[in-house]
């Protein structure tokens, strides 16, 4: 029997999807305008399609650097944050005892906490390690994202049991053979869960590159994108020329990689 097609719902996906469109399709039409253009109206396309704009904020932005600056610290913070919090979850959640269920509460509890109360003192601390920079980044993004994914690998590693450690071990197989070889593959939706949602907050994060990184160089494109906005001038067609700049990387990821992050984030979600 053919199911009913839903009309209203497929009518309001549309409007939902042409709502959540708009204001991209309003950054790249006015990416092509001239500064007194955007000013006189937004929503028509430009007189003449030129790429000036986006050549003027390829060459401002050094964006080949910024680039390179951005995608070193997410994929660093990234791949630290898997890695280590992969790893504490497991001996957190198999040493059952009341010491690890108190530092479970800890990693917990550390969510609550937000960000604006510990930056003075957390920019102070690491000024007088000469930290400061993207290695002093990376080392802050590891314990901002260490709490929520060693949240989540926590709850993912309760529903392995325990008897598959036990008959590795019984085979042979030691702690660290055990987490690598077979429970870290089991939790690779998990991971790709855990991945995205790093991603995300390191690649747009502001506030935390504005605090650390004070060198020239070394900016992320976030960071970069403040330079068209100035105290007496905003530079709104170059700004939009360098944000379409700063999607492609993100849409080129996800073009070759989502395939992975549906399946992962729909078993995690199952999990």
């Amino acid at each position: 029997m053919r199911k009913k097609r839903n009309w209203k719902l497929e009518i309001l996906g549309i409007l939902l999807a042409i709502l959540w469109l708009a204001p991209f399709y309003l950054m790249f039409v006015n990416s092509f305008k001239s500064k007194k253009e955007i000013f006189m109206d937004v929503t028509s396309p430009p007189e003449q399609w030129s790429f000036d704009n986006y050549i003027t904020a390829f060459q401002e932005l050094d964006f080949l650097q910024t680039l390179f600056n951005s995608l070193l610290i997410t994929v660093s913070s990234v791949v630290l944050i898997v890695l280590f919090s992969a790893m504490a979850a497991y001996a957190l959640s198999r040493a059952k005892s009341r010491l690890s269920t108190i530092m479970f509460f800890v990693f917990v509890a550390a969510m609550l906490i937000p960000f604006q109360s510990v930056m003075i003192p957390l920019v102070t601390v690491f000024g007088q390690f000469d930290m400061l920079n993207r290695g002093g980044l990376i080392f802050m993004y590891i314990g901002f994202g260490a709490s929520l994914s060693i949240f989540l690998y926590h709850g993912a590693l309760n529903n392995i049991p325990t008897s598959m450690d036990e008959a590795a071990r019984i085979d042979g197989a030691n702690r660290w053979q055990i987490f690598w070889h077979i429970i870290f593959p089991m939790l690779k939706p998990i991971t790709v869960t855990v991945a995205i949602l790093n991603i995300i907050w390191i690649w747009n994060d502001y506030l935390l590159p504005s605090l650390v990184i004070n060198k020239t160089g070394s900016e992320t494109i976030p960071l970069k994108m403040f330079f068209f906005f100035g105290e007496y001038t905003k530079q709104w067609h170059l700004a939009l020329a360098g944000l379409t700049l700063a999607i492609v990387p993100v849409i080129i990821f996800y073009f070759f990689a989502q395939r992975s992050i549906i399946k992962g984030v729909s078993e995690g979600a199952v999990k």
